[in-house]
């Protein structure tokens, strides 16, 4: 979306309506309504009761976390929990695999004093490429409040016909469900988002975490509104792209891959200086501190073209063979 000519061209207009920032809170006197029209069709896209928008992916995390923490919440991480998620920054989520410390949830609760637990987890695994299962939310204890936190950065715009994660996620009496997402990786817009029921959406947009922050450029929310043929056309593409990927790039042995998710993650790091040297960059850098270990994936986007793919799968088979 970022590079779509079409997109950039709404984008020129709305920023010719809405300048390119706005600067003051959300809950000022100054309200514009194109903030609560885009939030309302998020919503109905995704199958959420609401949604609310932030500047980053990042904030929308920290606005759920900062709320958790006053409820004064039992924190569980899943796996590889992403940093947005994080309520302390020594947080060390599980590395274990994601079906295994779902299994053993349950228990876990139940060791757990009375109060309210928060659960907070990724999706997908999007560096790895693996998809999450969500079917152990029916076995949850039911003698507490429970809050479940998916961030979805890596499936909104991807997963679901873009719809993300949400569908997924099984509705149970005592479990509140919050999505929280990047809009800047599927979606092409710098910003953040969350869903959840009305009543808690409005409960975040009393806090102080969010009247302080400014919001994301009102210019891009009033693009999206307009955008919905473009952005059914760009998944079209990058779904035509990545079924491309897969038929000339699984058959080298050499990438773990969910299928039909853009990312292909190869424990082979020296992938990366190959492939550089022939003038194609991929992803390979530690992650998330500076002390991890790197991660080589090679991501496909609707940007790339039959040409880009075919050039990178004969780069790949030289190294491979």
């Amino acid at each position: 979306m970022p590079q779509s000519p079409a997109f950039r061209a709404l984008l020129t207009d709305s920023m010719a309506r809405y300048g390119t920032a706005f600067g003051s809170s959300r809950n000022g006197n100054l309200q514009l309504n194109v903030y609560d029209e885009a939030e309302a069709k998020l919503a109905r896209w995704v199958g959420a009761e609401a949604a609310l928008t932030l500047s980053s992916g990042m904030m929308a995390g920290q606005v759920i976390v900062n709320y958790l923490r006053g409820q004064r919440a039992t924190f569980i991480y899943g796996p590889y929990a992403h940093p947005a998620l994080w309520h302390d920054p020594d947080v060390q989520p599980p590395t274990l695999p994601f079906a295994d410390w779902a299994h053993r949830l349950p228990v876990q609760i139940r060791s757990l004093p009375p109060g309210p637990v928060a659960i907070l987890t990724n999706s997908v695994n999007g560096v790895r490429s693996d998809y999450y299962s969500f079917d152990w939310l029916p076995e949850l204890p039911d003698d507490r409040p429970i809050t479940l936190v998916v961030d979805d950065s890596h499936g909104l715009g991807v997963l679901n016909d873009g719809r993300g994660i949400w569908p997924q996620l099984v509705h149970k009496q005592n479990v509140s469900l919050l999505v929280t997402a990047s809009l800047a990786k599927g979606m092409g817009l710098p910003g953040g988002a969350v869903f959840s029921s009305a009543g808690t959406i409005n409960s975040l947009r009393q806090t102080a975490f969010f009247g302080a922050c400014s919001p994301m450029p009102p210019a891009y929310a009033d693009a999206f509104l307009h955008a919905d043929a473009l952005y059914a056309e760009g998944r079209d593409r990058l779904y035509e792209n990545i079924r491309l990927a897969e038929k000339l790039l699984m058959p080298t042995g050499l990438f773990h891959h969910a299928p039909g998710y853009p990312v292909f993650f190869t424990e082979q790091d020296d992938l990366y200086s190959f492939l550089l040297e022939r003038g194609i960059l991929v992803y390979s850098f530690a992650y998330p501190t500076v002390n991890d270990r790197a991660n080589t994936r090679i991501v496909i986007s609707a940007f790339h073209t039959v040409d880009d793919i075919q050039t990178l799968a004969n780069a790949v088979y030289e190294y491979v063979f």
